[in-house]
């Protein structure tokens, strides 16, 4: 029998780094408390590519973009390769192809800035229920979020859903049904605007600055039926005035964003050319849109609702950490 162990390194003792083998214990905790969940509903975990011929075209999102050689090229050319910000367009070719309820614990990029709350490589849940609409999923995840708390041993917190447009009406008096781009434009500069922005841009400072830190830090809310000029990959309402999507705020962070999912490829082909018209307004980089993605829909995506989570986000409420860095083991900003 062959020894591998030196002799001269048999009586080492490496010392034990406690605090890192909690943040190793804690992310294991989990993880294992995620697979055991959706085990029990019959969620079957994938694992989908990292590397991807097609970016992300979200004006919102900007992605990594590397260089990979293809073996199929005729002269052994390099071509781009996207690093995912998602593993959604993944999934929902395999939901396409009738794989059923799936979900992934995902590594996915970012380019964007680094702080407490933002890392450009961070780990997310993403997951699909078939026959789910989104306030079906939304009381899936609402299941999934206080579970995960009672295994941290954490105080369960409370649920609570808001309309976009209540939310809005409520904190700051502003029907955005009847009010007009200038004065919305306006209520954003009397709370600290400092540059001209478009209706969306609006919102979305209103809601980063004054909205969201009023939310109460110690319950779960889910934000609903936003705007339909942030669809996304959302279906629209039948009077086309919404975007059937949410959002889960708690602990002061915005952890999850979730869709009852567009099926018909025409439409959204339309909104990947809205991107690319925003990027270039923008002088952002043009990004290839996938046509795979176009193509499963094409096929026949399966009525479904999705929802992607921000897990190192989750992980530092679990574990009452303060920032981002605190739940990663090597991260580097």
């Amino acid at each position: 029998m062959f020894n591998l162990v030196d002799p001269k390194l048999a009586n080492l003792q490496v010392a034990l780094n406690l605090p890192l083998r909690q943040r190793i214990e804690s992310r294991m905790q989990l993880n294992l408390g995620i697979r055991a969940f959706m085990k029990e509903r019959k969620v079957a975990e994938v694992e989908t590519p990292i590397l991807s011929r097609f970016g992300n075209t979200d004006p919102a999102i900007e992605s990594f973009v590397t260089q990979a050689h293809v073996a199929s090229s005729a002269a052994g050319e390099q071509a781009p390769r996207w690093l995912r910000t998602s593993p959604e367009f993944f999934h929902k070719r395999l939901l396409s192809m009738g794989a059923g309820d799936i979900f992934e614990l995902a590594k996915v990029f970012r380019a964007g800035e680094a702080s407490a709350r933002h890392h450009p490589e961070f780990s997310m849940l993403e997951y699909y229920r078939l026959g789910f609409d989104e306030f079906d999923l939304m009381a899936d995840l609402a299941q999934l979020m206080q579970s995960l708390q009672s295994q941290f041993a954490q105080p369960v917190w409370s649920i609570r859903q808001l309309r976009f447009d209540d939310w809005f009406q409520d904190q700051l008096a502003i029907n955005l049904q009847q009010i007009s781009p200038k004065q919305l434009l306006e209520k954003a500069k009397q709370h600290g605007a400092q540059s001209a922005l478009d209706t969306n841009g609006c919102l979305d400072f209103l809601r980063s600055h004054v909205l969201e830190p009023a939310l109460d830090p110690a319950a779960w809310t889910f934000i609903y039926d936003f705007p339909a000029s942030q669809a996304a990959l959302a279906r629209l309402s039948h009077d086309g005035r919404f975007a059937r999507r949410f959002e889960l705020f708690g602990g002061g962070l915005e952890l999850a964003n979730g869709y009852f999912e567009l099926c018909d490829a025409s439409e959204q082909q339309l909104r990947f050319a809205k991107d690319l018209e925003k990027r270039r307004e923008n002088n952002q980089p043009e990004i290839p849109i996938d046509s795979h993605l176009l193509a499963a829909l094409a096929q026949g995506l399966p009525s479904c609702a999705g929802v992607a989570v921000g897990l190192d986000r989750v992980l530092m409420l679990l574990t009452n950490a303060q920032d981002i860095a605190d739940v990663m083991l090597l991260g580097e900003r």
